[in-house]
């Protein structure tokens, strides 16, 4: 599942007319980036949430098949449902076995062949977990011996990737907003929760600056490619 339902606030006034995943970076939407490298990882099914101009993206993207994917949508209400709900209101759509899922609005090099192997029984969830950024300094999670608390020495910053069950989720009443952050803190006190550090190339595209520059590296790539 690709989370794209956030208004995109820090982008203003870019995303006042172009939701935030189709804003072009390297030549390409934000969201298609996730979608080759899905596709090349050997997923066929993704589902994508929206709400703000979200017929722009259905529009853009269509039914995947230029991907060799097959895409689903899971429409929200103006304003959206936080993370947890919008993930709630997908599960239908999404089944009964562990998924995947990564936020719209970063660019990542993680590996999604390693996604499916990842969930030991269990567990409730994976996180995907980086070195803070600048704008992010306290970070959000501990990592230690491969799992995740909710607080420690050394706080990592959660990526925005992650492979969940859906019993995660038990109990949210679809259609209702819900933060993702205290279901997780839950499982992670019940020991429910692995974890890993992603010392690769990850971006929080989340402001015009941030943007701007990772479009002019990304397009520099490419121009020195013989």
């Amino acid at each position: 599942m690709i989370l794209a339902a956030g208004r995109g606030e820090r982008m203003r006034p870019l995303t006042d007319s172009c939701p935030k995943p189709l804003l072009p970076v390297g030549g390409k939407p934000l969201i298609v980036w996730h979608l080759e490298r899905l596709a090349a990882a050997g997923f066929r099914r993704v589902v994508i949430n929206h709400a703000h101009l979200g017929q722009q993206i259905e529009a853009a993207l269509g039914t995947g098949s230029a991907w060799g994917l097959e895409i689903a949508y899971s429409p929200e209400p103006p304003g959206a449902l936080e993370t947890a709900g919008g993930i709630v209101k997908a599960l239908p759509l999404l089944g009964a076995e562990p998924f995947l899922v990564v936020n719209g609005d970063v660019f990542c090099d993680w590996d999604f062949t390693r996604a499916p192997a990842l969930l030991a029984d269990g567990d409730l969830a994976h996180l995907v977990l980086v070195p803070n950024p600048p704008q992010h300094p306290a970070g959000d999670f501990a990592l230690g011996n491969g799992r995740v608390a909710a607080d420690g020495a050394e706080r990592l910053t959660f990526s925005g990737l992650g492979i969940y069950r859906p019993a995660l989720f038990a109990g949210l009443v679809p259609g209702q907003p819900a933060k993702l952050a205290p279901l997780l803190r839950q499982a992670m006190a019940e020991g429910r929760v692995s974890g890993e550090c992603h010392g690769g190339r990850w971006e929080d595209v989340g402001t015009p600056a941030r943007l701007q520059a990772l479009d002019g590296e990304l397009r520099g790539q490419s121009a020195a490619r013989p």
